[in-house]
């Protein structure tokens, strides 16, 4: 089949979460026998600040500048492709493309969308009664979600959706693994950009644990930090790290931290894409407190799992480094038997596949 994807970035994972989900993801679906193209905006200084220097032998990546350049891909789209999914977050135009998407359903050619961010997107709509997306969601044949559980699918079924499916963040175990010779020089880190809806979440987790345990050095990586002025001393800030050197950095920390979005705690879940990088690595994982975490990883054996900073606080001063590296085994091999983007892609596989697609 041939699948054309509407998303954020595939080659850059600069202000773009998302970019490591798509690539793992649509890496396996070109291993199942798809071809994939990937439709990207250039925004947001992506296109110069690209992680990827080729575009990857797994997907043609066409960008487009202007409005007259994202009709035509419509177009080419709904002529060439047997599927065309429309991701959330694109940045630019996200409510011109959920239309012309949904406005073109129920034809030969299926049509998708893609949340990479469901709690947040269904919290938009509920508050907004003039929220156009509210009545494209039916006109959908699928929607996926890369989290959220069973909330997220009751509640898109509620809007009307006719099927929801999760198709949860995963391990690329070529691009995530353990580094050898990377000498430990922090106690703990955490990678994440700034965003309003977890800048509170990172206050308390990260910055609050740092000033709790000052004899401590913690490590903190992604854009938006610099702006703060009031960091704790012991804190080391990296500013973007490149995903090609995630596994380096993953190593240089006795425990990787998870801070996940408030609309994701609040809805279960939702585990974030670092979680899946950072088992890769084999590093041990502190978590904040969500429910279903335990679906994912079992906490005290392949994660540990934290509800205060005071409980971040405690692991960073208990947690020795034989007890790391246990833990990082543990969650590493679970990653490795449950959690793989290949499993995740046979599982959207069967799904576009079962579908009455008709060549194109």
């Amino acid at each position: 089949m041939h699948l054309t994807f509407f998303g954020s970035s595939l080659v850059s994972s600069y202000w773009n979460g998302a970019a490591t989900y798509y690539r793992g993801l649509i890496r396996a679906l070109h291993g199942l026998g798809h071809t994939v193209t990937f439709c990207e905006p250039d925004a947001y200084d992506r296109q110069q600040n690209r992680d990827l220097a080729e575009d990857p032998e797994y997907a043609r990546v066409i960008v487009y500048t202007t409005e007259a350049e994202r009709d035509a891909l419509i177009e080419q789209a709904f002529a060439e492709s047997d599927w065309v999914i429309k991701c959330s977050g694109v940045g630019l135009w996200d409510a011109e493309l959920e239309a012309a998407v949904a406005d073109r359903a129920g034809g030969d050619v299926m049509t998708a969308f893609l949340d990479v961010d469901a709690p947040a997107t269904l919290s938009r709509i509920a508050e907004d009664a003039a929220d156009p997306f509210r009545l494209h969601i039916r006109k959908y044949d699928q929607i996926f979600t890369y989290g959220g559980g069973p909330p997220v699918c009751a509640e898109y079924e509620r809007w009307g959706a006719k099927a929801c499916t999760p198709i949860y963040n995963a391990l690329d175990p070529d691009e995530h693994r353990p580094v050898e010779d990377v000498a430990v020089e922090y106690d703990i880190l955490f990678m994440g950009n700034r965003l309003p809806d977890r800048e509170a979440r990172v206050e308390e987790f990260f910055f609050r644990a740092a000033a709790l345990c000052p004899e401590h050095r913690f490590l903190l990586g992604g854009e938006g930090w610099g702006w703060k002025t009031d960091m704790p001393a012991n804190v080391t800030y990296l500013g973007h790290v490149p995903t090609s050197r995630h596994n380096t950095v993953n190593a240089s920390a006795r425990l990787v931290l998870n801070i996940h979005r408030e609309s994701m705690v609040q809805n279960g879940w939702s585990p974030a894409t670092r979680m899946f990088e950072a088992a890769g690595a084999a590093s041990c994982q502190v978590t904040d407190a969500w429910e279903g975490i335990e679906d994912f990883f079992a906490p005290g054996e392949e994660i540990l799992v934290a509800a205060s900073a005071e409980e971040v606080a405690q692991l960073v001063r208990s947690v020795d480094d034989a007890r790391a590296r246990q833990i990082g085994r543990a969650g590493r091999a679970r990653a490795l038997a449950d959690h793989t983007y290949t499993q995740r892609a046979r599982q959207m596989d069967a799904i576009l596949r079962a579908a009455p697609v008709e060549a194109a």
